[in-house]
């Protein structure tokens, strides 16, 4: 049950990496145009507000993605000399302080976009964008971020108390950085 939720966080995750990779493709092709424009004397401006926005939300959302596809980068010169099952408990522990910062920040989050909301704030630029519209979206990612870590590390510690640590590490572990040193 554990290896069928993480297989299904990993297919949704992949789709919304697809919407977010779009999201960034509709911005580059953006500021393309506004380049192109200003070698004609015009501008559609704001185009560096845009970029950034687009870039906070897309950030925010692809750290779960990220996650799940083992894509953080790690130091684990302890982990690499320890057998599987020291692995995994190392694992379990970079997980769980991940996931309890990832938390803290989404927790964080919402004072800034409730601050917004009330005040109705918006952007000191010419713009001026209310910034709960950029808000709302980078809050949701840092959640979501938050949930995706919380069900990562419950899914991987069921596989640890039911002895498959072969597949807790698979779930959690660092290859990337062993895979480097072979």
């Amino acid at each position: 049950m554990a290896q069928d939720i993480l297989t299904k966080l990993r297919a949704l995750n992949r789709s919304l990496a697809i919407l977010i990779g779009i999201g960034l493709l509709l911005c580059a092709t953006y500021v393309l145009a506004d380049i192109v424009l200003r070698q004609f004397g015009a501008s559609f401006g704001g185009t560096d507000e845009i970029s950034g926005y687009t870039m906070a939300i897309a950030s925010a959302w692809g750290m779960a993605f990220a996650l799940l596809e083992l894509g953080h980068v790690r130091i684990d010169i302890l982990r690499s000399r320890m057998a599987t099952r020291g692995r995994v408990l190392f694992d379990l522990f970079s997980m769980l302080v991940l996931t309890l910062t990832i938390t803290l920040i989404a927790f964080e989050c919402w004072p800034v976009l409730a601050k917004s909301i009330a005040n109705q704030s918006r952007a000191n630029t010419v713009l001026e964008t209310p910034l709960w519209l950029v808000q709302l979206p980078w809050f949701a990612g840092w959640t979501w971020f938050a949930l995706i870590s919380w069900a990562t590390l419950l899914a991987a510690l069921a596989l640890f108390l039911k002895g498959q640590f072969d597949e807790t590490e698979s779930a959690i572990g660092a290859f990337a950085e062993q895979d480097a040193l072979l």
